[in-house]
């Protein structure tokens, strides 16, 4: 298991580009949540599809890293996605993760995003990562 901070340095030194944030994971779970200005929105007024994609991929890579450790070769491999309401242009998205499996080759999790103080979801996506092969060393290869 990785801790937060362990995990906030990992993805800082990695993705640098990315604007989201960890703010929980453990218990198979984790909470993100990506900033929001001009860069974000689409036409219309609107956070852009792809920043909701990103959180929710965020979200589940948090998740997963938090139960198995700093596993940085762990990709995704599917994720579906349901736009369900008009996100505000002016509050931060939040994901919140849930992993439903956590296998040996495989992690499956579901992401509700959130515009951050409303309780109705924006959108909600479901994501399958694939987990590398531990080598004998118990890294991974």
């Amino acid at each position: 298991m990785a801790s937060q901070q362990e995990i906030a340095a990992f993805i800082a030194a990695e993705f640098p580009q990315t604007r989201v944030r960890i703010l929980e994971v453990g218990d198979k779970s984790a909470t993100v949540a990506h900033e929001i200005g001009r860069a974000e929105l689409r036409p219309g007024g609107t956070v852009s599809g792809p920043v909701l994609m990103a959180t929710a991929d965020v979200a589940l890579y948090v998740a997963i890293l938090g139960e198995l450790g700093i596993v940085p070769l762990t990709v995704t491999t599917s994720l579906s996605f349901n736009f369900m309401r008009k996100p505000s242009a002016d509050r931060r998205i939040l994901g919140v993760c849930k992993l439903l499996k956590l296998g040996r080759t495989l992690a499956v999790g579901e992401v509700s995003l959130y515009s951050e103080g409303l309780p109705e979801p924006v959108a909600h996506a479901v994501g399958t990562y694939a987990i590398p092969p531990v080598d004998r060393s118990g890294a991974g290869s």
